[in-house]
């Protein structure tokens, strides 16, 4: 009897996907880089969405990316590691660094590329 029920639980291990890291923050925010505090009205600028172990891209190459890991680094500062797929690529990678400046700013340091700055979005 216990044979059947170890390899139904196997079964139910090996068929189950691998749980990702949530993002450390949550929301909509978008592209700016004014300092000034609260939201801003985000209609026309790229929007980078974080929810749970998923982040979406309005503007960017890959609009959506399900998060591998994440790695805290400091105090408010993350390494995040996404997976993508696209048409021609399949499990890519892509590696970057999350800082929390305040509750309304972000900054995501791209490796390579550069920082994009962010705001969260009303």
């Amino acid at each position: 009897m216990r044979t059947p029920i170890l390899t139904a639980l196997v079964l139910i291990a090996l068929a189950a996907p691998a749980l990702a890291d949530a993002y450390p923050l949550s929301g909509r925010w978008g592209q700016s880089t004014s300092g000034e505090k609260g939201p801003i009205d985000c209609g026309k600028l790229r929007v980078i969405g974080f929810n749970g172990s998923t982040r979406t891209d309005s503007k960017g190459g890959v609009p959506a990316y399900r998060n591998k890991s994440v790695t805290n680094d400091g105090p408010s500062r993350w390494r995040v590691v996404d997976t993508f797929t696209t048409g021609q690529i399949s499990n890519g990678h892509t590696t970057y660094t999350l800082r929390r400046i305040d509750d309304d700013h972000v900054e995501m340091v791209q490796q390579p590329g550069g920082t994009v700055k962010l705001r969260r979005c009303k």
